[in-house]
């Protein structure tokens, strides 16, 4: 199979041909037909995260076919069109029984504890536990895009915020999770205010939706301009970027009784943020971190895709071959696109 191959961190990745994957006895490989560039992608470039082992190819948003299967799955089959959590699950641990394959004690991620879909193929276990099956209406670029950054957003929205109609939502950060985090919230009733330091970001979220946006290069104080848009704070508060400054902001500008999730990895220098604790505990915030969406949970946001009152779509900024990926995965830090770039062509 032709991927994406680097055998050291921050070194430029090459486009390879490597032996194709074999399935396990309970998972399958599948034929990736398109793939997610994502900020996590790079930050395991740049080795900050623990799982990685090298040589390794990148790559968890991914939508395709099945291409084989082991003896063991019972609900898939080859053909079938599919897409994948990038948080998988054992099946076995108590917390994927309890339904929290999120946060599975034995969990696996596609392109990070394991070969990635920068690919023609990758390898899943425990196929049964974490498919998902697609909408035949829905595209494969569309629905590799739900895979970390929409579904996380959704999870960290509907689930984790627990948002209703008529509450204030801020976003800190409109990169691809902020901006799916935007568009989630309109859809459900709310009123989110976008926050970023990119006007040309601010004016696609107000098209997603956003009722406000705060430039945040052009504001001293973010937080009060939340405060005095919502009139005393915002309800949920999301920071979908990751940074100690975006962390700070959410929880500093949310009213009393507020939730503050953390959607933005904290990772290197980032990993210990300060954040307002006397606040916390005075005005009783809620913390929450948001990591992935369970497979079992995709049956709504899908639902809501295929009613019209989601369109991802809308957020694929342009398609790209696998050799175009790899300057764009390495520039990702200081990339200024609106939209998600996924890889379609192989």
């Amino acid at each position: 199979m032709r991927a994406m191959y680097y055998d050291a961190f921050e070194k430029t990745p090459e486009v390879r041909t490597l032996p194709d994957p074999t399935p396990t006895e309970n998972g399958v490989v599948i034929k990736v037909e398109a793939t997610g560039l994502c900020r996590s992608d790079w930050h395991g470039w740049m080795g900050h995260d623990p799982d990685i082992r090298l040589p390794h190819v990148p790559g968890h948003e991914l939508a395709g076919t099945i291409a084989s299967t082991g003896r063991g799955v019972m609900r898939y089959k080859v053909g079938d069109r599919v897409t994948v959590p990038f948080v998988s699950g054992c099946g076995r641990c108590g917390e994927c029984r309890s339904g929290n394959q999120q946060v599975c004690e034995a969990q696996f991620q596609p392109g990070f504890t394991h070969w990635g879909s920068f690919a023609e193929y990758v390898a899943i276990d425990f196929a049964d536990q974490n498919l998902v099956h697609l909408p035949e209406s829905m595209d494969f670029a569309t629905a590799a895009s739900l895979g970390c950054r929409f579904a996380t957003s959704f999870r960290a929205v509907a689930d984790q915020a627990r948002v209703q109609g008529g509450e204030w939502v801020a976003v800190h950060g409109c990169g691809g999770v902020g901006l799916s985090a935007i568009m989630i919230a309109a859809a459900l009733g709310a009123n989110p205010i976008a926050v970023d330091i990119s006007p040309e970001k601010l004016a696609f979220a107000q098209k997603l939706g956003a009722v406000a946006a705060i430039d945040a290069r052009e504001t001293d104080d973010v937080a009060g301009a939340v405060r005095e848009i919502t009139a005393g704070g915002a309800h949920v508060s999301i920071d979908a970027l990751g940074s100690p400054v975006t962390c700070f902001n959410s929880i500093k500008n949310l009213r009393r009784r507020g939730r503050h999730v953390q959607v933005g990895l904290m990772l290197a220098e980032h990993a210990t943020p300060q954040i307002p604790m006397a606040q916390v505990i005075g005005h009783e915030l809620e913390i929450y971190g948001s990591h992935g969406m369970q497979a079992w949970r995709y049956d709504a946001m899908l639902a809501m895709i295929v009613a019209g009152k989601l369109d991802p779509r809308q957020l694929i900024g342009r398609e790209i071959s696998l050799e175009e990926a790899v300057p764009a995965l390495v520039t990702m830090d200081r990339a200024t696109d609106l939209g998600i770039s996924v890889i379609t062509r192989f």
